[in-house]
């Protein structure tokens, strides 16, 4: 699957964005205040951003939630809806643009868009891509117990379980390896 710079950048910026999101009542929002907007827009580089405030963080997480739910969509059809809603509500408005030393490319939101409707045209555009693509069990969520982080599984055979090999992966496999010297040593 050929995936081009700005459909990466965008499928990063939706996967940190569904992964700000508290994991159980007890954990905290990531994405807690205006400032914490502020950050995650700089980090991601998303341009065309005015002044942020708190009615763009309340737009922000609701759509984060939008998102989130693609991520657990059962089938292509259920996810495919969840998306159309999404761009929908977004007026989304595809035009090419090529700005801060980036060549010619695709964004799918109308000037002047406020940073949600940004981020629901461009980010679920990327996801539809994966859709069209049937790719879409690449969206997923980290089997290791005690973490549901999003990702997207870009390995050659669709085999990636966890967010991260060094954290999630690993600390399954130590764990499997001592209950298994555990039992022989038993």
């Amino acid at each position: 699957m050929l995936i081009t710079h700005d459909t990466r950048c965008a499928l990063d910026t939706v996967v940190d964005l569904v992964n700000t999101a508290p994991e159980d009542d007890a954990a905290q929002d990531a994405l807690p205040d205006v400032a914490a907007l502020e950050d995650f827009v700089q980090n991601h580089e998303i341009s065309d951003v005015g002044v942020l405030s708190e009615f763009d963080l309340s737009a922000v997480r609701k759509i984060r939630g939008r998102f989130a739910a693609v991520f657990a969509a059962p089938d292509p059809r259920a996810a495919a809806a969840l998306i159309n809603d999404l761009v929908a509500a977004a007026g989304t408005t595809p035009r090419l643009t090529d700005h801060d030393g980036y060549d010619w490319h695709v964004h799918y939101f109308a000037p002047g868009a406020s940073v949600a409707d940004h981020l629901a045209a461009d980010c679920g555009m990327a996801l539809a891509f994966f859709v069209v693509a049937g790719e879409q069990e690449r969206l997923r969520r980290c089997e290791a117990p005690d973490c549901r982080r999003a990702f997207v599984d870009l390995s050659r055979n669709r085999s990636r379980r966890y967010c991260d090999s060094r954290t999630c992966g690993n600390r399954l496999h130590v764990a499997a390896y001592r209950a298994r010297r555990k039992e022989a040593a038993g």
